[in-house]
C-alpha cells in the first residue's frame, strides 16, 4: 500500500489509465453511439479526469486460488474516481446496491430491484472504474470460493490473481 508519491510504474500505470479513457475503448460497454466528448458516456467526470495527481494512493494485492474481496464500499476518505486494474486470472466482481442489506425496498423499488446484483467479468488486464453511483451507492465483491466464480454456466479456472487499485485520498480536515 502507498500513500503520497506512487512508484514510477504506478505514476506511468495511472497515465496509461487516463489515455484509455480519453482516447481508448474505456467506454466500450456504454453503446456504439457514445463518444469520450459526451461528458454523460465517459466513464469518469472531467473534474476526476484532469486532477493532479490523478491518483495519489495505490494497493496492491495477490490472491491465491479461493481468496478475494468481501462486499463493501470504498472508505469515504477517498475521492471519487477508484481504478482496479485485475492482471493474472479471471474473476466475476458483483456489484450490489448498499441499501439491498435493508429488507425494505426503496421509494417504490421491488424488492427484486433492491437487491439485484451485478455480476461483470474481469479478464486478466481488465480495467475497472468506479465514479458517482458506482463509487458511493454500490458495494463490490469478489467471492472466490469454489462454485462462485461463473460466468456463462461454466465455472472460471482459479489461479493466482493480482490487482492494483488506485485511488485518490480527500484532503484532510478537522
Amino acid at each position: 500500500m502507498r500513500f503520497g508519491d506512487l512508484p514510477s510504474w504506478a505514476v506511468e500505470l495511472s497515465a496509461l489509465i487516463r489515455e484509455a479513457i480519453c482516447v481508448g475503448d474505456a467506454s466500450a460497454g456504454l453503446g456504439a453511439e457514445a463518444t469520450n466528448e459526451d461528458e454523460d458516456a465517459c466513464p469518469l467526470p472531467s473534474d476526476l479526469l484532469w486532477r493532479e495527481p490523478f491518483f495519489d494512493q495505490m494497493i496492491a494485492n495477490r490472491y491465491r486460488p479461493g481468496e478475494g474481496i468481501c462486499a463493501h464500499v470504498d472508505l469515504m476518505r477517498f475521492d471519487d474516481g477508484i481504478a482496479i486494474v485485475s492482471l493474472e486470472s479471471a474473476c466475476v466482481m458483483r456489484f450490489s446496491r448498499a441499501e439491498a442489506a435493508s429488507d425494505t425496498p426503496k421509494q417504490g423499488g421491488s424488492a427484486s430491484e433492491s437487491t439485484a446484483e451485478v455480476p461483470v467479468l474481469l479478464n486478466p488486464g481488465s480495467l475497472a472504474l468506479m465514479s458517482g453511483d458506482a463509487r458511493y451507492l454500490w458495494m463490490h465483491e469478489i467471492n472466490r470460493k469454489p462454485g462462485r466464480q461463473l460466468w456463462d454456466g461454466r465455472e472460471l479456472e482459479q489461479r493466482r490473481r493480482t490487482s492494483v487499485t488506485l485511488r485518490k485520498l480527500l484532503p484532510y480536515t478537522d
